[in-house]
């Protein structure tokens, strides 16, 4: 190999810096022969390295947690959950589906039926070699009447599923739907072996990681499965997770080196955490959004009138420098962020205006009424302070607002879903038709709101199959506006991630589409 190639892959391998490079090539006068393409290539990583604990400390656990991806509910059991299981597609940092136990897939021209084809060879924790039955076995777990599962409404347009020989799984749809490789990445909806009995304590999986112990938003164990089928992924030796609700005391458990990263950073005290010796932040941008949830089938909510007035009364730059300290952008009250494909751009901005917030309100005839807000720190990091900040907003319209503050744990299992008002929030979907499937479809069953709308549930059916981009996307903006004027929800901002961890934890571009590398850090991250 001559020195100019040797030079060369020990850049791209990131064993040199840019600068070493240059230099050493300017040295012995090869600059004239290095490719303009490889100077405004970025450097890769270092080759990751094996060993070592990753300890992660994570908001977003619960007592009630179960190994159940039917269950999973936020980051505690998102995180798990990959570390133990599959899906059949992974979502890759630029946002692209990319075979993960699928190793391809096709379409019908109207995307109506999808063949999917398996990898061979791969294995299951218990020796299982992984087939078409466990394909159609878990994802079967979440369809049907009496189906418990969050995942119910994004496979409920599944008509039927079968194994077509032993690597090959066929998904016949009710409709078309052109995103549907997106489905099958969804937290919700990875690999266990057919039969599986008690789904809620096994934690079997095709995974990087196997169970070693678990106990629901505490804490979980993993160590690295010898026969991961994935080259190049799961360097720990072992993964342990670590349920840290409380921001101060994850914060303090990384600064004294009790863990190697938290997800959730307090915004407010950032800038301090940068300037620790040994400490990096992450920051993403994706598509995590706070939310205020009303529940349209309870009174006062019911009125579009209400929940008009209670929309023009929060001030969104102010939620957006006071609360995210500028890591973010503010919201529309609908759910698609601004980076995403469809994203309604030309709708209008809606801004704080108390005139109109008193005319809906006193339209309503509700002037005076007293809405109870239910709120806690579990829903997102600075959520009781958010809404204090709401109550002082909608005052300057004669609304007042009563914040309840609501235990961390158990909030849910107890609040979410069943108090008429609480603050949320939800990472997003990578597609427009997923998120809005997901959380606004009449049946989906995490609509928080409540919320039925005849003309957007048509519309969302008829953009899912419709393969024109240009109708496609005007379908997409009109789901937005409706949302916007007549859903029940307050969305006053999207959020960057914000995580810190350890400068001796390694890795590449991360992805946006979950926090935590979209949920994945732990097989795709490496100690120095």
């Amino acid at each position: 190999m001559s020195k100019l190639k040797e030079l060369e892959a020990l850049f791209t391998k990131g064993n040199i810096t840019r600068r070493e490079f240059l230099a050493q090539a300017s040295a012995l006068g090869l600059m004239a022969a290095v490719s303009p393409a490889l100077l405004t290539t970025p450097a890769q990583a270092a080759a990751p390295k094996k060993g070592g604990r990753l300890r992660l400390g994570i908001a977003g656990g619960s007592t009630t947690d179960s190994l159940d991806p039917a269950l999973f509910e936020d980051a505690f059991m998102q995180n798990v959950g990959w570390q133990l299981r599959n899906c059949l597609v992974e979502i890759d940092a630029d946002g692209n589906p990319i075979p993960e136990l699928a190793k391809s897939w096709e379409s019908t021209p109207d995307a109506s039926k999808w063949i999917f084809k398996l990898r061979k060879g791969v294995e299951f924790h218990n020796g299982k070699t992984l087939d078409a039955e466990d394909v159609v076995f878990s994802i079967n777990h979440h369809r049907g009447k009496d189906s418990k599962s969050a995942a119910k409404g994004i496979v409920d347009p599944i008509k039927e599923i079968k194994a077509d020989g032993k690597y090959s799984v066929v998904f016949t749809l009710e409709g078309g739907n052109a995103d549907f490789p997106f489905i099958m990445s969804d937290y919700h909806l990875t690999i266990f072996p057919a039969g599986t009995a008690n789904i809620a304590k096994d934690g079997i999986g095709t995974g990087g990681y196997t169970l070693v112990s678990f106990e629901p938003g505490v804490r979980a164990l993993t160590k690295r499965n010898p026969n991961y089928w994935k080259e190049g992924r799961a360097h720990f030796d072992e993964v342990e997770t670590i349920g840290i609700a409380d921001t101060s005391a994850r914060t303090n458990a990384l600064k004294t080196g009790q863990i190697d990263f938290i997800n959730r950073c307090d915004l407010k005290t950032v800038h301090l955490l940068k300037r620790v010796p040994g400490i990096q932040i992450i920051r993403v941008t994706g598509t995590r959004h706070y939310t205020m949830p009303m529940r349209t089938d309870t009174k006062p909510f019911d009125n579009n009138d209400v929940r008009l007035a209670l929309k023009y009364a929060i001030d969104r730059e102010q939620m957006l420098k006071l609360i995210l300290c500028g890591y973010g952008s503010v919201g529309n009250d609908h759910p698609i962020a601004p980076s995403q494909r469809y994203h309604a751009s030309e709708l209008p901005q809606r801004t704080f205006d108390p005139d109109k917030a008193k005319f809906h309100m006193n339209k309503a005839g509700l002037e005076g009424h007293a809405f109870k807000l239910h709120t806690s720190d579990a829903a997102f990091g600075g959520a009781v302070d958010a809404a204090v900040l709401y109550k002082e907003h909608a005052a300057k319209a004669g609304i007042k607002i009563d914040v309840v503050q609501e235990p961390k744990d158990g909030y849910w299992s107890n609040v979410w879903l069943k108090k008429p008002w609480c603050t949320c929030y939800w990472s997003g979907r990578a597609t427009e038709d997923w998120m809005f499937s997901t959380a606004y479809a009449a049946d989906a069953k995490w609509n928080d709101t409540y919320w039925k709308h005849d003309r957007f549930n048509k519309l969302l059916k008829a953009a899912r199959a419709e393969i024109d981009d240009k109708k496609r996307r005007e379908m997409y903006v009109e789901c937005q506006k409706i949302v916007r004027d007549e859903g029940g929800v307050v969305i006053p901002a999207f959020k960057d991630y914000v995580e810190a961890a350890t400068s001796k934890l390694k890795f590449t571009k991360v992805a946006g589409n979950w926090e935590q590398d979209g949920q994945r850090c732990c097989e795709r991250w490496w100690f120095a």
